[in-house]
């Protein structure tokens, strides 16, 4: 491999915990920043990877952290932002929140590059991020994802997935969470379509744009093989997981009507710009790059979620034939 010493921002997070692995199975060295170390210790015993207890938002920070390193990669987003915001915001608006972490972020990070003379930037954005988008947390990707883009003396490569499964996962996880102690569930916008992605398949495409110079300044969008509806997802994880569950298709405006609500319980499961960003599909028409072929979602969730008991199985049966 070419980068020998690379800082994952982002990197004790879900997709992070992967890349860094794939990383250090190739013999790089890998910085992973985080605010405490505890929550990173899952890295701690990969050889070549050193977890440094740092606040990557404090002044100085990421050039420390960026100095002496060879490749720099963004991880970090968040779903939610501030609770209780107005409808009334403009095409170009986002919140702090969303401006802190998604906008203000990879400009900083930007900088520590220039600073530190780190040439290499990767940077994970989202499917359907554009300026124009309905939501806060699609806007402030786009603006994020320009500002990475536009820095023309950096050889940077983005990339925008589906919404990512895999082990650690809190999508299908968390459904599959909600089947364990409810009979029936009422996904919101469950015709809101999403084309998942497994998270190794995420890893190995960073990867292997990291020494790919034809990557430089471009884009990526990752998908799985396949497009589903959230009822779909959700019906597929309680098949999977063994547990019968009545999934009812809710309207639009009560979905609604779920998202205001559970914006104002703490640490939210859904809030409205949740539901705005839902109303553009998370899907894509374009193959999988740099040759990889994409695990499809059947072939790696029941390794997760599945039980091995023949009536276990009997609901995925039934699934499969759509009964």
């Amino acid at each position: 491999m070419k980068f020998e010493n690379i800082l994952v921002v982002g990197g004790s997070g879900f997709v992070g915990r992967h890349l860094a692995a794939a990383l250090a199975a190739h013999g790089a060295r890998v910085t992973v920043p985080s605010r405490r170390r505890e929550r990173a210790k899952h890295l701690i015993l990969l050889p070549t990877v050193d977890v440094v207890e740092a606040d990557v938002g404090a002044p100085g920070a990421l050039e420390r952290l960026a100095e002496g390193c060879d490749a720099v990669v963004n991880l970090v987003g968040i779903l939610h932002g501030r609770r209780g915001r107005p409808d009334e915001r403009g095409p170009n608006d986002y919140g702090p929140d969303f401006a802190r972490v998604h906008v203000e972020l990879p400009q900083a990070i930007v900088r520590a590059c220039r600073a530190a003379g780190v040439k290499r930037l990767l940077h994970v954005s989202a499917l359907g991020a554009s300026p124009s988008a309905p939501s806060e947390y699609l806007r402030s990707k786009a603006i994020g994802e320009q500002a990475v883009l536009a820095a023309a003396d950096l050889e940077a490569t983005v990339f925008r997935p589906s919404v990512v499964f895999g082990p650690e996962d809190n999508f299908l996880n968390f459904f599959a969470t909600l089947a364990r102690f409810l009979l029936v569930l009422a996904p919101p916008c469950p015709q809101a379509k999403f084309q998942p992605v497994y998270v190794g398949d995420v890893a190995k495409a960073m990867l292997a744009a990291l020494d790919d110079a034809a990557s430089h300044g471009k884009r990526y969008d990752l998908c799985g093989p396949r497009v589903y509806t959230l009822k779909e997802l959700v019906e597929y994880v309680c098949a999977v997981s063994g547990r019968r569950r009545l999934v009812i298709a809710v309207p639009d405006w009560l979905s609604y009507l779920q998202a205001r609500l559970m914006e104002w319980t703490p640490g939210p499961l859904m809030t409205r710009d949740n539901y705005y960003s839902m109303q553009v599909p998370n899907v894509c028409d374009c193959a999988f790059p740099f040759g990889i072929e994409p695990q499809a979602l059947e072939a790696v969730v029941p390794g997760y979620l599945g039980h091995g008991g023949p009536r276990e199985r009997y609901p995925l049966l039934r699934w499969r034939a759509r009964r």
